[in-house]
């Protein structure tokens, strides 16, 4: 019950935040979860360079993010994070359905091959589906291709992140999002896709 309570209050700010508040409102909730994240990777990583890592792997993921909204606006921001959901979703349903393969062991040992094609198929799926909506300046060759990419690189940041876990030797980041760990849990998939969709958003014809 804990963890279904923290979920509905998790997406209903986000909702709020994302597509009813000011650019300042938004700008400040990215800046909190930034510090929040750069908390939680410091305790992960233990190591002098983490502040510099953060920079890279945080703090410009979501100032490409901060740039989305102000850019396409709140639905292209709703894009990608569907798409992440989506294909998260079917990552889990389909590999327990079909998983047979691990897809690396060593990190993520739930994690399969059958599981990460379903996500592909279902992530890209959402994207070129809901982008005539949501992104209609983009092409569908190149909301395909987008999709690809965001689920790749979504699957790499989880896996990322679970390589950071297993190092400290700990389940989820923090405890913060009680029944969902830490906030590095919930967004390592969006970080590592952010920078290529703005630069997508941005220049793509």
């Amino acid at each position: 019950m804990t963890r279904v309570i923290s979920g509905a209050v998790l997406i209903a700010l986000t909702v709020a935040l994302v597509w009813f508040a000011s650019p300042l409102a938004f700008e400040s909730f990215a800046i909190v979860v930034g510090l929040l994240a750069v908390w939680e990777l410091v305790r992960l990583v233990r190591v002098a360079p983490a502040i510099l890592i953060a920079l890279v792997y945080i703090a410009l993921p979501l100032a490409a993010l901060v740039q989305i909204r102000l850019i396409a606006g709140p639905e292209a921001v709703f894009l990608v994070m569907l798409t992440i959901m989506i294909s998260d979703t079917a990552q889990f349903y389909t590999g327990r359905a079909f998983g047979r393969r691990p897809l690396a062991p060593a990190v993520s040992p739930k994690k399969t091959i059958e599981g990460a094609i379903g996500g592909f198929v279902f992530g890209t799926v959402a994207l070129v589906v809901i982008g005539a909506w949501w992104a209609p300046q983009l092409r569908i060759a190149t909301r395909v291709v987008l999709g690809l990419a965001i689920v790749a690189l979504g699957i790499g940041g989880d896996l990322f992140e679970s390589f950071l876990k297993r190092r400290a030797g700990v389940k989820d980041s923090s405890a913060l999002i009680p029944g969902h760990g830490g906030v590095l849990d919930r967004i390592d998939a969006l970080l590592f896709a952010a920078p290529l969709y703005y630069l997508v958003l941005k220049y793509a014809e």
